[in-house]
């Protein structure tokens, strides 16, 4: 909300000074000169907070956060993630009092051009030849192979959050000897380390260290492990010489495991491995798609939601509301289970 807009300054500079510098409060006082400059023009050009008191202003702010920068409508996930931000940021000033009340739309009016679906695209679902192809790709990977195939596969087999499978410690597998008759492993998953950028944490690093999503604070679960997976974490564990504190999937310098080189492995296995209609497609396109297709495929296979649901570290309500449309297979089973049931009984003819 500007009285002008900036002639001596690019926009993309103006957006940059903001974002980098004005809006992050670790790092506001070390803004460079060129920075403090752009930021000075904006708070002497910038409308008073009673400008939110004018609908047409509010109008303006909304039709700014629902547009990307080409003019063109952002997503229904972006539009709705703005307003919600932009929400939070009206109850601050509330709290502040600087501003009496919220001037943003409210109900219906509010959500009506922002509907979003959380259903997961059953396109982006692997089939386990195109899931094998994938593993197999980057466990030859000449660079880190063996070690990022451990990681993948721990993705897929038990459907972890990748933000879940880089803080695993090598102590939190418990895997059974070579001779057990049961060659399950189980994963204890209790810490998020989600990749948020150095300069919003408080410690400088990239990641930051968090509680599981959506539990307690503190509060842990666990995942079995396929004999597959086994075998390949028993191996990884023996090739890295790991100890029990180690962190399970390393970077090749023995820190955390990098988002960027997850994603790049991940990336080239798809378009070696795809064709390229496939690779063009949703299916697998995001790491994240091997938690989609393990979660599904539990579902598919008959595990009930609330096990499921304990598993995935959901709700059974998000898991059903996330994966309802993925379930299929079972059609005919249900049909027949219908059928064993009956049909009306046959009346004696009244005639």
């Amino acid at each position: 909300m500007l009285r002008v807009q900036p002639t001596q300054f690019a926009p993309v500079a103006v957006r940059t000074a903001l974002r980098e510098w004005a809006f992050n409060a670790t790092r506001r006082a070390d803004a460079p000169r060129d920075v403090v400059t752009i930021l000075r023009w904006v708070e002497r050009n910038s409308l008073p907070v009673s400008a939110w008191e004018e609908p047409e202003r509010v109008d303006e702010v909304l039709r700014a956060v629902d547009t990307r920068l080409d003019g063109k409508q952002a997503a229904a996930w972006s539009r709705k993630r703005h307003r919600r931000i932009l929400n939070v940021v009206m109850k601050h000033a509330i709290r502040r009092r600087v501003l009496r009340t919220n001037p943003l739309p409210k109900g219906k009016e509010s959500t009506t051009v922002t509907k979003t679906s959380n259903a997961v695209d059953k396109r982006s679902l692997m089939n386990a030849d195109q899931a094998a192809a994938l593993l197999d790709w980057i466990r030859r990977r000449p660079r880190g192979g063996k070690r990022l195939h451990a990681f993948f596969a721990t993705l897929y087999y038990c459907g972890l959050r990748p933000e879940e499978a880089v803080a695993m410690r090598v102590e939190d597998v418990t895997i059974p000897g070579p001779d057990a008759r049961d060659q399950w492993c189980e994963l204890l998953i209790h810490t998020a380390t989600p990749e948020v950028g150095k300069q919003w944490t408080d410690t400088g690093e990239i990641h930051e260290e968090r509680d599981l999503k959506g539990r307690a604070e503190g509060e842990t679960r666990t995942a079995p492990g396929h004999p597959a997976l086994t075998r390949i974490l028993r191996q990884h564990i023996e090739d890295e010489q790991l100890k029990p504190g180690d962190l399970l999937f390393q970077a090749e310098t023995g820190g955390i495991l990098a988002g960027s080189v997850i994603r790049r492995a991940w990336r080239s296995a798809r378009k070696a491995v795809l064709p390229p209609h496939v690779f063009e497609s949703p299916t697998g396109k995001r790491v994240y798609d091997n938690r989609h297709t393990r979660l599904t495929k539990w579902l598919n296979d008959g595990i009930p939601p609330a096990q499921v649901a304990e598993w995935a570290g959901n709700s059974v309500p998000v898991l059903l509301a996330t994966y309802a449309r993925c379930v299929d297979g079972q059609l005919p089973d249900l049909k027949k289970r219908l059928e064993a049931a009956g049909d009306l009984p046959e009346l004696p003819d009244g005639g």
